[in-house]
């Protein structure tokens, strides 16, 4: 018989420091909103995140680790993920981890630790990128291997990357999220070198895998907020995940999108089937062995696995032709 008491500690309520970085402005901002948790000092944030844990029953307790990223922080966009026709694609993040707990999500494959590091020298990732702009535009991701909005009440992130993206006209961002979060942007003005993708599921995903989420329709709320603030918003529906009853699960997703959004309020809308390297996928499937969409008998291929290519069609084609009914095509990017 299972115990309904719950033994782990509040979120949050460890805070690990880097020496370095204790008198750091945003570190003191961080530490006024957690006046109760346990500050613990350390020389280096890989003395906490490290091999050897259990990502599983650390999310459920997930501790910050405060640190200074001290190498090179913009990288060139990796191959598997879509840059929408931009050239110059690079993608950076302050954070390590996230928020949330999805249990499709790469991060628990790629990661030993699911504590969450926030980088606090923001400013040396400024001065990193304001060097490359000015040699070449740029189209940046700063919320693809985390969610900056997600975590924004914890620290501004997001309204920093919109103030720096305000005064450099030849840099592109995009900031991905699965938060209801905007409303803490309302405040400031409209910039059109920012945009704000939301990664959404049918409700049958989110209520069962994807953890600690907003709810879907909290989603779509926050969308129509970001339109009504002039922003034409990007939708992304990956990964697409294989579950019984697929076809009527997110053709009635896909219609409930747009009872709410219309053609003009959507810049551009990707979908993805779910793919994951065949490392991660192994470490993902022994912190969830119970896991039913985990638990699929997936195809590798050059080390990235999927699901198998009859099950990849069906799901693809039957996704494209329904957005194909409410949407330009050209919109659509595969």
């Amino acid at each position: 018989m299972k115990s309904k008491i719950n033994c782990y500690n509040n979120f949050f309520s460890h805070i690990y420091i880097e020496k370095d970085i204790l008198e750091h402005e945003n570190t003191k901002e961080i530490l006024k909103k957690f006046e109760k948790s346990e500050i613990l000092l350390i020389d280096n944030y890989l003395e906490v995140f490290s091999r050897g844990q259990s990502f599983y029953y650390q999310k459920k307790s997930q501790k910050l680790i405060l640190a200074k990223r001290r190498e090179n922080s913009i990288y060139k966009g990796a191959e598997v993920c879509e840059d929408f026709g931009n050239e110059n694609f690079f993608y950076t993040s302050m954070l390590m981890n996230c928020v949330y707990d999805c249990e499709y999500c790469y991060l628990q494959g790629m990661y030993h630790s699911a504590n969450i590091v926030f980088f606090v020298n923001i400013e040396d990732v400024f001065a990193e990128l304001s060097e490359i702009l000015k040699k070449e535009s740029v189209y940046l991701c700063v919320s693809y291997d985390t969610d900056i909005l997600a975590f924004e009440k914890i620290f501004p992130l997001t309204r920093k990357w919109i103030e720096f993206a305000k005064t450099h006209a030849n840099l592109k961002i995009e900031i991905r999220t699965k938060s209801s979060n905007f409303h803490l942007l309302e405040d400031m003005s409209y910039v059109p070198n920012v945009i704000f993708a939301w990664t959404i599921s049918p409700e049958y995903i989110a209520h069962n895998f994807e953890h600690k989420t907003p709810d879907f329709k909290l989603r779509i709320e926050d969308m129509k907020k970001a339109v009504r603030a002039g922003y034409k918003i990007r939708i992304c529906i990956d990964p697409v995940i294989h579950i019984k009853d697929f076809k009527n699960h997110y053709g009635e997703f896909i219609e409930s999108i747009f009872r709410d959004l219309k053609n003009d309020d959507i810049l551009d809308i990707s979908i993805g089937l779910f793919r994951v390297n065949k490392d991660y996928l192994k470490r993902m499937k022994k912190q969830r062995f119970e896991s039913y969409i985990l638990n699929y008998p997936f195809e590798g291929k050059n080390n990235i696995c999927s699901y198998n290519a009859e099950h990849s069609k069906i799901m693809m084609d039957f996704i494209y032709n329904k957005l194909c009914e409410f949407v330009d095509c050209k919109k659509i990017f595969v």
